[in-house]
Formats: structure tokens, sequence, C-alpha cells
């Protein structure tokens, strides 16, 4: 068995590092990389993009026969109907083509950004919660949100720019060489100087935009801690402090957004004052030879038409240039999480997967051996055997591995060293989807959603009834104050179960539990720090929910460790104990003396 991998926090350090000392180029290259899911759409904004440029084109040759014939023939509306009636259908056509291209490029973007945020969504649950321990949820939180927002504007608006900033000068340029080679000559030599000054001066800005967007990613985890601590920011009158410290972080985040926009638009200007030289020494020659006579008026027109036109889209590109600089600062924190390497899973063997068992007939760990990196060991030789029917208590001193044993168990974590099986099928071998869901898993502390009191129940069977989903929650003793709530299991409860009380939560998490109906059941102490009352109530569920199952809880209180079958003592990753509460009790080890300072610290 392979190590654990390198813990997340600490990749996404070594991309930041690397990131940052870096250029633009790789984050160009990771940004165009994942625009395959939008290409479709991106190649019909070029294309009706260039189809756009083209009937600019043939407008100002239009516009230029009309005004000369007019001016110069004296021609009247009736001879020239045919090119003002073929102004009017250009001038519908570019309307109607320019709105299509604007929907296929945020098509384009809005497919990417999907794509993009269920990656991230999928490449977090893969890492799973024992791996990004450590990460700020507010920052995690401003990635998938604000981060993949702050790319549209590269799918959507640069990158078809960039493409069409190509396409179209050549076109109108093309044009202008075959009517007047002297002004086609400089329009090639002054076009290349707007994209060489554009790259030049945003240089200095992608460092800035990638520490603006460290810098609100640390405001975003830095203001959801304090608003999820504000209780105890009160209580110890440390809010006034932490509002200074927010105040504070978004004044950094202010100056660095100002020094972005500085730079934004002095590329702006110096980008409109390169076009309007340009354009002016085009009108310059072109006027001065239609006053020697060189040159005909229509075809100076033409010219003096297509001239601004040619320009245009290398001054857009400028324009957009600032959202290639902001998606390449947000790009850094979404590549560093999908390019944090996945620990090989406990599951690596598809070819021969055996079908997930439908009951838990024995769970076998065998010399199972586990540490994080190359730390110290954090389960050292750790052997027991589970059976259907036994309820094992697990208990120990804070930090014996307790909880990394329920990790293993749960497939959030891979031993080092040694073999996990159930009914004799090693677990590398079971599909993790499979193997999870005969589990039943009981947190301390369990997490409620927003939404409906039946719907946070359903979460353990999205397909059961409202018949089933109120049988799971009587089994677990819930019914009765879920009925009493205003709108009974319609009832809608907040993140964190805000308006229920610590036993209606814990209850809910129990009848989840009975909803899934699955072999084997994992519980980290459900009765922890619950009341006397809420606790005798819970006790009883849990006593039906062991019923026909196997049952490992992490113990933390006497109640607990005395209705288990087998208690199991953790001591530095080590099981230095088992047996019955009785025959434990009578010896003078660890369970005796965890039994004299009380279980509640455990």
């Amino acid at each position: 068995m392979s190590r654990s991998p390198t813990p997340t926090a600490e990749r996404h350090t070594e991309m930041r590092d690397e990131t940052a000392g870096g250029a633009g180029a790789p984050a160009d290259a990771w940004l165009r990389s994942n625009a395959g899911g939008g290409s479709v759409a991106l190649r019909a904004a070029v294309a009706l993009g260039l189809c756009g440029g083209v009937l600019l084109i043939v407008q100002a040759w239009l516009l230029a026969r009309v005004v000369a014939g007019a001016v110069f023939h004296r021609l009247g509306p009736t001879v020239l109907a045919p090119e003002l009636y073929g102004l009017l259908a250009v001038f519908a056509a570019r309307a109607a083509v320019t709105a299509l291209t604007q929907w296929a490029a945020f098509r384009a973007a809005a497919t990417v950004k999907h794509g993009l945020r269920m990656r991230l969504l999928e490449r977090l649950r893969t890492l799973g919660p024992l791996r990004l321990t450590g990460e700020h949820r507010g920052e995690l939180a401003n990635t998938l949100a604000d981060g993949v927002e702050a790319l549209e504007g590269y799918y959507a608006r640069f990158l078809p720019q960039m493409a069409l900033a190509v396409l179209v000068p050549a076109a109108i340029l093309a044009v202008v060489y075959a009517q007047d080679w002297i002004s086609g000559t400089v329009l090639l030599v002054t076009g290349p100087a707007i994209p060489f000054f554009m790259i030049l001066i945003g240089k200095g800005a992608e460092s800035l935009n990638r520490r603006q967007w460290r810098r609100l990613a640390r405001l975003s985890a830095h203001f959801l801690d304090a608003l999820q601590g504000l209780t105890t920011l009160k209580l110890f009158d440390a809010s006034r402090r932490e509002a200074e410290m927010v105040a504070r972080l978004s004044e950094e985040y202010r100056r660095s957004t100002m020094a972005v926009l500085r730079i934004a638009f002095l590329s702006s200007l110096a980008l409109e004052f390169l076009a309007v030289v340009s354009i002016a020494l085009v009108a310059v020659l072109v006027g001065f030879r239609l006053l020697w006579g060189d040159l005909h008026f229509e075809t100076g027109f033409l010219v003096l038409l297509l001239a601004p036109e040619f320009y245009l889209p290398l001054r857009t590109l400028g324009t957009h240039y600032h959202a290639r600089m902001e998606a390449i600062g947000a790009a850094e924190r979404i590549a560093a999480i999908l390019e944090t390497p996945v620990a090989p899973p406990v599951h690596t063997a598809p070819a021969r997967r055996a079908p997930a068992p439908v009951a838990v007939h024995e769970l076998r760990l065998e010399r199972v051996r586990c540490r994080y990196d190359d730390g110290p060991w954090v389960l050292d030789d750790v052997s027991l055997t589970l059976k259907r029917g036994e309820r094992i208590a697990l208990v120990g001193p804070t930090g014996a591995g307790k909880s990394t044993l329920l990790h293993l168990l749960l497939g959030f974590l891979q031993p080092t060293e040694g073999r996990v099986s159930i009914d004799g099928t090693a677990l590398e071998d079971l599909d993790p989807d499979e193997w999870r869901r005969a589990i039943a898993w009981v947190p301390q502390r369990p997490r409620l959603f927003h939404g409906t009191v039946r719907d946070n129940i359903r979460l353990a069977d999205p397909g059961a009834d409202a018949a089933r989903v109120e049988a799971a929650a009587r089994d677990a003793f819930a019914d009765e104050f879920i009925r009493a709530l205003p709108r009974g299991y319609d009832t809608l409860v907040g993140e964190g179960g805000r308006g229920l009380s610590g036993g209606e939560t814990q209850r809910l998490a129990l009848a989840r539990a009975f909803l899934k109906d699955a072999p084997l059941v994992l519980m980290d102490e459900a009765t922890a720090s619950l009341d006397a009352h809420s606790e005798e109530r819970i006790g009883r569920a849990l006593q039906r929910l062991s019923a026909g199952r196997a049952v490992l809880t992490v113990a933390h209180r006497l109640a607990t460790v005395r209705e288990a079958d087998r208690i199991l003592v953790l001591d530095r990753g080590r099981i230095v104990e088992s047996g019955t509460h009785r025959a434990l009790a009578a010896r003078d080890g660890l369970y005796r003396a965890l039994l004299t300072a009380g279980l509640e610290g455990v």
C-alpha cells in the first residue's frame, strides 16, 4: 500500500508559489486547455464575428458608392435605390450577427464555467474531508463562486476577440490593399504596435491580479470565519478588533484593485492614442492625395471608412485584455485545486471489483498501519474483527487514532500497510460508491443543510417516499418533535440545524441512518454533549439501529461503553486492551484509568 499523499493545503501553497513566480503563459495555456466544453460555441462566435467583419466591409463599400454617386455624379434616390436598400439589409444583418455573436460567446463561457464548477466539486469530493482539513471554507466558496465567474470575460470576450483581432483586420487589409497600397502599407506597419504595447503594459498587471485574487480569497475566508464565530467574538469582546481586521483587509483589497485599474486605464489610453494617431496618418495621406488628384474620392472615402474599423478589433482586444489578467489571477487557485494530486483510491482494481455486500457479515482489519506523509504512525499494527450483530466501542485518549480509524473505514484514507476486508473481499476490490452505500454514518455533530426537514432526512435516500421518511423518523424518536414544528416535515431548517436543538438535530441524523438501512453503522458518539432527556431518547434509538447490524462507535460516554459487546482501547495508534466493560474495569490498565478520569474527555 502506498503512503498518504501530501496534504491539500501544502500542495496549494506550492502551486501558489510556483504560479506567482511564473509568467502568464502557463495560466493562458491552462485556460485554453479548459475551453474544450465550449469549443463549438466559441468557433461559432468567431465565425459569426468574421461574418460581421465582412458585412462591415460591404457596408463601407455601399456607403462610399452612395456618397460618391450623390455628391459627385448627382445621382438621385431612384438610381441609388439598390445601394440604399443594400445598406438597410446590411444594417439589419449586422445587428442580427452581433446579437448571435454575443449569444454564442456567452453560451461558450457558461458551458466552460459549468464544467469547471462540476470538476471542482468532484475534485473536492474525491479529496474528501480529511485532506481538506485546514482549508479555509470561505476561500473554497470564493473559488467556486467568484473565481469561476471571473473566467467569463476570458471565454466570452477575450478569447473570441483574440481570433477576430487577426481575422477581421486581415480581411480589411486585403480590401484596402486592393484599393490603395499606400494606405494598406500604413495599416500593415502601424497595426502590430497596438498588441505589442498591450502585451508590454499588461505584463505588469498580471502579478497584481494574482495578488489581488489572493487578497480576495484571504478576505473571504476571514470574513466567513468572523461570521461563524460572531457569538464567540462578542462574548470575548473581540468583535471590534475583528471588524478592524476585516476593514484592514478590505482596504488592502481596495488598494490592489485601484492599482490594477490604474494599469488598465493606462493601457486603454496608450492603445487609444496609437489608434488615433494611426488613423490620422491614414487620413492625412488620403487627404493630400485627394487634393493632388492622385486618388479617386470613392476609393479614398472607402479607405477612410475602413481605417477605424481596422484598428477597432485590436482596440477592443485591448479593452478586454483586463479580462484575461483577471482570469489568470482567478485561474491560479482553480488550477491549484484541480491539479492537487489525489491519493490513489482505496479501491484500485476496477477490473476485479466485486459487488458491494448487501450485508456486512464480517469486517476485518489485519495489521493495519497508517500515517500522514512521513510522520509518526497514527495507527500501528491494528487488527480487529467486527461481525454482524456485534457492537464495538472504541475508546482512548485524544490523539490515539480513533478518528483516523473511522476515516479509514469511510474510505477517506488508505492504509499505508496492512489489509481491510469485508466478508473476505479486500476493500480495494470494492467500488467506492457501493461500499459507502453499505455504511450508515452518524457523526458527533451532524450537518443539516438549508431545506425542509423531509429533504434533510431524505439525504440518505433521495428516492424515498414520504411513508419511508416518516417511518425512519419514528424509529429515531424524531416524528413527535417534527410534527410539532410549524409546517411539520415541510418546515425549513437552516445550515447547521438553525432552529433545532442539539438533540433534535442528532435525531434527524439517526433518522437518516434508519432510512439508509445499511448493514454497517459507524458512529462518532451520537450522545455526546446532550442533556439527560435527549441522551435517553437517542440511546433507545441507537439500540433499535444496532439490531442486526455491525456497529462501531467512538465512545465518549460511559452509557455507550456499557452497552457495547466489546470495547477496544486505543493508545498511540495501538489497541492496548480489548474486552467487555466489566472485564476491562477489573484490570489495572488504561481503560480503568479513563473510567477514573471520566470518559467524557476521551
